[in-house]
């Protein structure tokens, strides 16, 4: 067991020398997350805007079921991805457990309920707004749909920001669905988890710093499209 001064020294030295093993895990973990966040906002962002527009039998228990979602353990995502891709599993044949993909399809699970949820409430007020004009100008619901994503973008980014920054700090799902294989599905949570079980904590440290700096420039960059009043003194 490293000291924590022996420990934070290596990592720091694994920081500037720009380490490959290093570097490898941090941008595998960049790629799943950037894919997962992508495919649940393309999911999410038209789900919401559905559930404001259209008037269906359910819907207020498709609401309730979004928002109940949005707490979903991820061990319990990891669980069912888990169960699906297994070799007993109904997409066992695909062979996709332990890839990249099962990792991207657990964490799209756990982003798409609240990128839904967040862009329901975010579409639906700007639709109280518009909805007597688009009555008057027979808009269609499709058309309205658009438009209302369209008003509401910036809005939007900064709810995918949040859904990326969720991705990327996951751990308990893709552990499970992943398997923290080497040069193949280690990424920054479960490579931390598992080498602070070694005892091996300079990389787990150097990882763990690049990640608080991932999650501070996510949440400033969401601050700064909420309005620069967020940095302000005044």
């Amino acid at each position: 067991m490293q000291s924590f001064t022996e420990a934070f020294n290596l990592a720091a030295t694994l920081l500037l020398e720009g380490n490959k093993e290093l570097l490898e895990i941090v941008f595998l973990s960049l790629k799943i997350s950037t894919l997962s966040t992508v495919i649940g906002c393309i999911i999410g962002f038209p789900l919401g805007a559905i559930i404001v527009i259209y008037r269906f039998p359910g819907r207020r228990f498709t609401i309730l079921m979004i928002n109940t979602l949005m707490g979903l353990p991820p061990v319990v995502v990891g669980l069912v991805v888990y169960l699906l891709l297994s070799n007993a599993g109904p997409m066992g044949t695909f062979k996709l457990l332990y890839t990249q993909i099962a990792m991207i399809i657990a964490q799209t699970i756990l982003i798409t309920p609240i990128v839904a949820a967040l862009s329901r409430q975010v579409v639906e007020s700007l639709y109280e707004e518009y909805e007597e004009l688009f009555t008057s100008l027979l808009i269609t619901k499709a058309s309205a749909i658009f438009a209302l994503l369209w008003d509401a973008r910036y809005s939007l980014l900064t709810i995918g920001l949040a859904g990326f920054g969720r991705a990327i700090s996951e751990v308990g799902a893709v552990m499970i669905v992943g398997g923290n294989i080497a040069h193949v599905t280690r990424v920054m949570t479960t490579a931390i988890a598992s080498e602070t079980a070694k005892g091996d904590l300079a990389l787990a440290l150097a990882l763990g710093m690049i990640l608080i700096s991932i999650t501070f420039l996510v949440n400033g960059c969401a601050m700064l499209l909420r309005g620069s009043k967020y940095f302000s003194n005044k």
